[in-house]
């Protein structure tokens, strides 16, 4: 009995036709082969088998009551593709074969037929099934491997573009870093090396002041040649403090009170040029150990640098937050905004785009911000204005 019994033994097949001896027959046959066998005496009656069971295969007459053999197979193949169909048809029914074909049986037999062709008849179909259904499964899978290959590429790329975008940055603080050390030993010595002589022309210019027969318009020159003395000797002391990191003045700075007092100095421009000052400030701010005169620097630098670019009104936004960690500062305009190609470039020593501008205010607040451990950085939108963020560690300045 076990040699009897199929290699397709425990599937489902659905045997459908209203004679009812080939029915039975067919059914005894099958089920000795190890099948599970639903038998139908009509179309309609074989679809809702199909549709309750899902069998592997269904024996289907061509000629049938309710519903015929035709409009059974169109429907099996449109709701339940694995389930295949071998059609029965009588003699003579050539064409009406290659047109169930042609709807997607899987063979035919003819009418009648013998037992053995019916086995080697399902035997093959059977077969046939589990190969394509192994192919539509190979198939998905290949498909999910493929869009796991694509995300996969796609994850290498936007790590790719991470690193290499964290790579330029860490090579531009590099290059900000060693600008600074530059500007550094340049200021120093430059500061030191013009300071002397500006002293003596200074000092004769006061000289030639007080000689006699000097008329009004020779004095309003020496008078201007000893104030542009003492801008450039301004300019100086603050490229000196630029380039020099106090660290032994450092205490418990009030960021809160420090940014009160820069506001009273800059009181008077913010009003004749009608700037309104939005605050956002944390009351209860912690203390941070630094030089005040630094920390007073980097608001200074700031605010001046938005009043210049808010000439005929405007707002000035400060924003002052800290989490345990980090002191957050924020100060924005809306002024003309700041053009994309010199975001990355506001910071270098020197670069200006204002006629009387130094181009060091910038790269002041990054030097100071740096020496603390902290980051600055630029936003703009050209005609939207600029806003300036800056963090400052609260350990980092502790401990320093």
């Amino acid at each position: 009995m076990a040699q009897q019994l199929s290699r397709f033994a425990g599937e489902t097949i659905v045997i459908a036709d209203d004679e009812y001896v080939i029915v039975e027959l067919s059914r005894m046959l099958l089920e000795k082969r190890g099948f599970k066998v639903l038998t139908a005496q009509n179309g309609q009656q074989c679809v809702e088998l199909v549709r309750d069971h899902h069998p592997a295969m269904v024996l289907l007459d061509y000629m049938m009551p309710v519903m015929n053999g035709y409009e059974a197979l169109t429907w099996i193949r449109a709701g339940f593709p694995d389930s295949y169909v071998l059609m029965f048809t009588g003699k003579g029914s050539e064409e009406v074969a290659v047109q169930l074909m042609k709807a997607g049986a899987a063979d035919y037999l003819q009418k009648p037929f013998a037992n053995q062709s019916l086995l080697d008849r399902i035997d093959a179909v059977l077969t046939l099934r589990q190969i394509e259904i192994e192919n539509k499964r190979l198939l998905q899978e290949r498909e999910k491997l493929q869009e796991e290959i694509q995300r996969w590429n796609q994850e290498l790329e936007k790590r790719v573009e991470e690193k290499t975008q964290a790579l330029e940055r860490a090579h531009q603080e590099i290059v900000q870093a060693e600008k600074l050390a530059l500007f550094g030993h340049i200021t120093a010595g430059l500061a030191h090396e013009i300071r002397n002589p500006l002293n003596s022309i200074n000092l004769f210019a006061q000289i030639l002041h007080g000689e006699e027969g000097m008329n009004e318009e020779q004095l309003s020159y020496l008078t201007k040649i000893s104030q542009e003395v003492i801008r450039i000797d301004e300019i100086l002391v603050r490229m000196l403090a630029a380039s020099q990191s106090h660290v032994e003045k450092r205490e418990q700075v009030c960021f809160v009170k420090l940014l009160d007092k820069v506001l009273r100095v800059n009181a008077d421009h913010l009003c004749v040029q009608n700037v309104d000052v939005s605050l956002d400030v944390d009351e209860e701010m912690p203390t941070l150990k630094a030089d005040p005169l630094e920390m007073e620097q980097i608001f200074s630098n700031l605010i001046t640098n938005s009043l210049q670019v808010m000439p005929d009104g405007g707002t000035l936004k400060i924003v002052l937050k800290a989490d345990m960690e980090k002191i957050y500062i924020q100060i924005g305009d809306s002024g003309p905004g700041i053009p994309a190609e010199n975001l990355t470039r506001i910071f270098d020593p020197f670069f200006t785009t204002r006629e009387q501008g130094t181009g060091f205010g910038l790269s002041v607040v990054k030097r100071i911000i740096k020496s603390y451990g902290g980051g600055v950085k630029a936003e703009s939108v050209p005609g939207e204005g600029a806003l300036f963020k800056i963090e400052i560690p609260l350990i980092y300045g502790a401990f320093h």
